[in-house]
């Protein structure tokens, strides 16, 4: 069976058990604690808690999952043993409070043996040790010689360190079936596999580590796709089966490099005729002891790579993840550029990356239809990210090469931070792929070094960007949360509602209350402040009650029950369990109102003016403007921004809204506030657009009143200007063209006189080496600026005809170097190689092609040696 058949056959059979079929969530997750959707549970997490309900009590899903940060970070892994992953699949059937044990164990047996036809004699179970009813409900499945009880660290599982946990049941499969009784110490080698593991959520667990019972206890599974498929396909590892077959044939064209799918290791127990080895530890499930063998042959490690990065990078892009520095987009990079790096390692010294992702979107693109929907955008953002990288790669590679030189040999050399660092900040190299290569060479890096540089670059210029997957939630709230403190939010219809005080906060302490003067953070049990959620500013207001008032200067929401006012005593005292009148600022909220309403119409009308593959990759809803983020590469014409400005304004003339519901337009899941009608938003314009990182834009919008003060601005520049010029405001533009053009003619002029001036100290050609036979000419000159400098380096590398040119000057302020070599000679000689030692004595770096290279530094003063010693730096 195809892994595709297994996938529709899993959720076919659910779907026959009353279950309801759920399309896999995005890999971008809403709860902001996580970088990835790592598990199927992740998008019913509400649902499990409480904090929200849906239509069914039973769902099915494939869910796509990454596992590349935190603890569940396989990333190291990849390509060097049979089972890891980044991307895999994860098969899930889940309860909602409707069945429990009984069924769950019945419906996992009865497709494994007669839907999947596994041998019943193959299978055995672990049970949590303390779990009677479930070891006792598999004994009508199997003896109870083939049922294991383990601890809590292997059958035990909790959402957090507080609520909603339970036991759980792990079904492995045996590849070495024997007449010798099993022991427990055999359920933790390499001979069994686990395939599905049923979690059974019945407790609740608080801060003090006591459990209570669920009023309705649920089911959550997981099983791999990539995991069965092997078991079924008997395949020496994942890598075997047909979901990478395809990919790897694909970069064996490529790369023109032969798969072995060679490991090493110790040798395998006698094989049945499906015998594979190893274990399928995706993101930690599977058993430490488990797949640790590393690989043999380099190629074999890295068209594995190469087939697993691109499956995850594909994916990723389709969600709406972009390459970049910061958040979910460095992972991105970081595997991206893994693969690229292992390409090279292939003998590839061409973008290779890109043509690979048609493949994935074949295999996948049925069961995930975002990939073909993005087809063109997944492959522009790869062959984009690509050429960028190979630009740096040899650069990055020589310095290092050049660090292991220097570097004293003895007991594990460390390669030091500040040089990961600048790798890492200008060359583009993630840490771990500089601890690869490190590794290859004997080295180990200062990792926590690393980190404190990393640390203290983001003290300096942090990037507010939400939903990183590194906002946890305050300890203080989490108690909160687990207590039952809540509120009810009636701000879609309310703008003033009375409320009980249910908690403060002072310094994130709770007291019984708080007097004039205090700062403090404050919970009631009814409140129409909206808490800053989904790129929309919170709330500000006030809440009063005879004798005490309280300024409220924001609203934050921890959690989706729990708002939380940050307010200042401005006269009286307010204590637990008062009732109080909450009012937040109407007129700040309409202007909110208008935005974010315009954010959403904004999104559609750049869909359909750009492409499907624009995703929001950001937001700012605030009452004087609004922000988009949005995957998509280069600029935006003026006439694309006039047809979205049309098409939104089109809109708002006329139409009433419900939420978010535009008929005939657009509709998408809110939880901000809106208008009621878009009318009420007047009008929108664009103000600005710009690039945020690689393959994302920003533009900048307002509505409303924002429009009127945005076009009085601009009337009133546009007066100064023509008052300025001397022109009438209608004449402004054609006496802009002119000056404009009489601007370009003069530095023309001036860039001739100074090219004059550098070479008016004689003919070039005296000053000529030859080097080896090879015309060699480096000097010093008086420049302005690295353009001219890189004019007056090509004009003398036509005089010279087959040579070298390698020229500095002290322009704006820094040492500028640049070196040219014909194209006869970059077989021999490499400009961005010989820029190097050029660069590095005048304090920086530098790079290019092997025709032209530039590179720089502030030591101006070691120019003139640096020049002079440029000839021997030819011969060696």
């Amino acid at each position: 069976m195809k892994a595709s058949e297994l996938r529709e056959q899993f959720l076919r059979y659910f779907e026959g058990q009353g279950h309801t079929r759920v399309p896999s969530a995005s890999l971008v997750p809403l709860d902001p604690t996580l970088f990835f959707t790592n598990a199927g549970m992740v998008q019913f997490k509400g649902v499990f808690v409480g904090e929200e309900t849906r239509s069914y009590t039973r769902a099915c899903s494939s869910q796509k999952c990454m596992r590349v940060s935190g603890k569940h970070n396989d990333l190291e892994n990849v390509g060097r043993t049979p089972r890891h992953h980044t991307f895999f699949e994860m098969l899930g059937n889940f309860s909602f409070g409707d069945y429990f044990k009984k069924e769950a164990i019945a419906y996992a047996w009865e497709l494994l043996t007669k839907g999947y036809g596994l041998p019943n004699d193959r299978l055995v179970v672990t049970v949590f040790r303390d779990d009677d009813d479930a070891a006792k409900l598999w004994t009508a499945h199997l003896p109870k010689d083939r049922i294991f009880r383990l601890g809590e660290e292997d059958n035990f599982w909790a959402m957090g360190e507080t609520g909603p946990c339970g036991p759980c049941s792990e079904i492995l499969y045996d590849w070495s079936p024997s007449k010798k009784k099993i022991a427990t110490a055999d359920i933790i080698s390499d001979r069994f596999w686990e395939v599905w593991k049923p979690v059974f959520m019945q407790f609740n667990r608080d801060a003090k580590g006591k459990r209570t019972p669920l009023a309705k206890p649920s089911i959550d599974t997981g099983m791999g796709l990539e995991r069965i498929a092997a078991i079924i396909q008997g395949k020496e590892s994942n890598y075997d089966t047909d979901l990478f077959t395809a990919i790897i044939r694909k970069i064996e064209e490529v790369t023109g490099t032969k798969y072995g799918g060679r490991f090493n290791g110790p040798p395998h127990p006698p094989p049945h005729p499906r015998r594979t080895s190893g274990p399928l530890p995706q993101g930690g499930e599977g058993r430490s002891a488990r797949d640790r063998r590393p690989a043999t042959g380099g190629h074999d490690v890295s068209i594995r790579v190469i087939a697993d990065h691109i499956r995850g990078t594909a994916m990723l892009i389709a969600d709406g993840v972009q390459p970049s520095n910061e958040g979910r987009g460095y992972v991105l990079r970081r595997i991206m550029r893994r693969a690229i790096r292992h390409g090279k390692m292939l003998g590839m010294d061409r973008p290779f990356f890109a043509p690979l992702a048609h493949v994935v979107i074949d295999e996948l693109g049925p069961a995930y239809p975002e990939l073909v929907t993005h087809r063109a955008f997944i492959e522009e953002t790869i062959r984009h990210e690509e050429e960028r990288f190979y630009e740096t790669l040899e650069r990055g590679l020589g310095i290092l090469t050049e660090a292991f030189a220097a570097l004293p040999k003895g007991h594990a050399p460390v390669v030091p931070d500040e040089l990961v660092f600048r790798l890492y900040d200008t060359y583009g190299f993630p840490k771990d792929l500089t601890a690869d290569i490190a590794a290859e060479k004997g080295f180990t890096i200062d990792d926590a070094g690393f980190e404190a540089l990393m640390d203290a670059q983001r003290q300096k210029a942090r990037a507010a960007w939400k939903g990183t997957g590194d906002e946890g939630v305050a300890p203080t709230y989490a108690t909160l949360h687990q207590e039952g403190v809540k509120n009810r939010f009636v701000g879609y219809t309310e703008t003033s509602a009375a409320g009980r005080v249910a908690a403060i906060l002072i310094k994130g302490r709770r007291m019984n209350e708080a007097r004039a003067g205090e700062t403090i953070e404050l919970v009631t049990d009814v409140t129409p402040f909206y808490g800053e959620g989904g790129g929309q500013v919170g709330d500000t207001g006030s809440a009063v009650t005879d004798g005490l008032e309280i300024e409220i200067s924001d609203t934050k929401k921890p959690y989706p029950t729990l708002f939380v006012h940050h307010a200042r005593v401005v006269k009286g005292t307010v204590r637990e369990g008062q009732s109080l009148t909450l009012a937040i600022d109407a007129v700040r909220r309409d202007h909110i109102r208008r935005n974010h309403t315009a954010t959403h119409l904004l999104h559609k009308a750049l869909r359909e003016v750009l492409g499907e593959h624009v995703k929001q990759a950001g937001s700012l809803v605030a009452p004087e403007r609004l922000r988009f983020d949005f995957s998509h590469h280069g600029a935006m014409t003026r006439e694309e921004i006039a047809q979205i400005e049309e098409d939104v304004n089109r809109v708002i003339y006329g139409s009433v809204v419900r939420v978010v519901e535009v008929p005939g337009y657009s509709m998408e899941l809110c939880g901000g506030t809106h208008v009621r009608a878009t009318g009420d938003i007047g009008m929108c314009k664009i103000v600005s657009q710009g690039s945020v990182a690689a393959g994302v834009r920003r533009i900048e919008a307002v509505t409303g009143q924002g429009v009127e003060r945005h076009l009085q601005q601009l009337e009133q520049e546009r007066h100064e200007l023509a008052d300025t010029l001397k022109v009438g405001p209608q004449e402004l533009v054609a006496r802009v063209k002119k000056l404009a053009e009489q601007i370009k003619t003069l530095e023309r002029e001036l860039t001739q006189a100074r090219l004059r001036g550098a070479t008016a100290g004689g003919d070039p050609k005296a000053q000529i080496k030859e080097v080896s036979g090879i015309k060699v000419l480096a000097t010093t000159v008086e420049i302005s600026s690295p353009a001219e400098l890189r004019a007056l380096a090509d004009q003398w590398r036509l005089k010279l005809g087959s040579g070298i040119v390698a020229l500095g000057a002290a322009a704006e302020g820094k040492a500028t170097v640049i070196v040219m070599v014909s194209k006869d000679l970059t077989d021999r000689f490499q400009a961005n190689r010989l820029i190097q030692p050029l660069a590095k004595a005048v304090g920086g770096t530098g790079g290019g092609r092997p025709d032209m290279a530039q590179g720089g530094g502030p030591a101006v003063e070691a120019l003139p040696v640096a020049m002079a010693t440029f000839s021997e730096i030819v011969g060696r």
